[in-house]
Parts: C-alpha cells; sequence; structure tokens
C-alpha cells in the first residue's frame, strides 16, 4: 500500500529538471513534479497546486478540499496513536 501525503506546491526551483518545493503542514521539501506536468502543464503553471506526495514526487493534482479532509484524518490517525 502507498501512502500519498497532500502538499502545496510553492516553488518551482529547476524547471528544466522538474523539481519544485512543497509545503506539508508547515514542512518545506523539494520534490519532483515529472508525474504531473506536460505540454498542457508546464512547470510554471504549478504554484499553488495541491498534489499529493510519495516518495519525494508529485503523483497526481488534487483539490484544496480533497487536501483538507486528508490532512485532518492523517491528524486524527496520529493524535489516536499518543
Amino acid at each position: 500500500m502507498c501512502l500519498g501525503i497532500p502538499g502545496q506546491i510553492i516553488e518551482i526551483t529547476n524547471p528544466e529538471n522538474k523539481l519544485a518545493i512543497v509545503n506539508i503542514s508547515g514542512v518545506k521539501r523539494q520534490i519532483n513534479i515529472a508525474c504531473i506536468v506536460d505540454e498542457q502543464h508546464p512547470p510554471e503553471t504549478c504554484i499553488g497546486e495541491w498534489v499529493l506526495v510519495h516518495v519525494g514526487f508529485a503523483m497526481n493534482r488534487i483539490n484544496q478540499q480533497e487536501a483538507a479532509e486528508t490532512l485532518k484524518l492523517l491528524q486524527e490517525i496520529a493524535d489516536s496513536q499518543i
């Protein structure tokens, strides 16, 4: 089973290599956006997009509501482990 964590792309750091910075609940990490860009969606258009991140790759675009719901569920799981 794979787990994708919602994050918001805040910066494109290297368009040629398809690298960006994503904010995941306040933690900023560099990720690869190659799976979500193409001729209709170049890297520059990804800023502000919500994506599911898995092992350093943006795997899929999601909307803000879906991201919020997923982050809420993940927080509830984390809180139940305490």
